[in-house]
């Protein structure tokens, strides 16, 4: 991933108060040691997960990979459990291409929801993204998923379109994504508005 943005030593979210404790945080590099407890992660956040599989082809085909890693903080507990200690805020999988990226996935890890590191995330992409000289930032979401087509919308991600059936919903049936895409020109402060 080369160049991908640092964060600068202790960080705590717009969305979380200041009455929580801050934590050291840092992106590292997704490698095949880490997959097995991401792993973990995607099948505690959703229904109809990621396989192992997935992970594997994307850091084959060497997409950027990413995990935002967090110093565990007193008394709180570590899941999955990481050799080194830290937690396992969140990750994120892109695809670049032509002057775009594609978000293949971004997963906070259900016992982090809602602090605003998915938040931190498209920020940390969207900077990353405009360094590859990307023009676009395109990402597919279920059509039911409420609070990320919210938090997409507030990133300044659009609505341009509609993938019938694309997601697995469960008793062989499907559901449709809606396309959001982020115009990268627009912006010019360097994070997603």
């Amino acid at each position: 991933m080369g160049d991908w943005p640092e964060p600068a030593g202790v960080a705590t979210p717009a969305s979380v108060s200041a009455a929580q404790v801050q934590r050291r945080i840092a992106f590292a590099p997704m490698t095949a040691a880490d997959l097995e407890t991401v792993h973990q992660v995607e099948k505690s956040a959703y229904a109809h997960p990621w396989s192992l599989r997935h992970f594997h082809d994307s850091l084959a085909s060497t997409y950027p990979a990413v995990m935002l890693l967090g110093e565990a903080l007193p008394g709180e507990t570590v899941y999955p459990v990481r050799a080194d200690g830290r937690v396992l805020l969140g990750y994120l999988v892109a695809m670049p291409g032509m002057e775009e990226v594609h978000l293949l996935n971004i997963t906070v890890a259900p016992s982090h929801q809602r602090q605003g590191w998915a938040r931190f995330m498209l920020d940390a992409l969207a900077l990353w993204s405009r360094g590859q000289a990307a023009q676009w930032l395109w990402l597919e979401v279920r059509a039911n998923n409420v609070p990320a087509r919210a938090l997409y919308t507030a990133c300044g991600f659009k609505e341009v379109g509609l993938r019938r059936g694309y997601y697995p919903a469960g008793q062989f049936q499907r559901e449709d994504a809606v396309v959001m895409s982020l115009d990268l020109s627009r912006a010019s402060d360097g994070a997603a508005p």
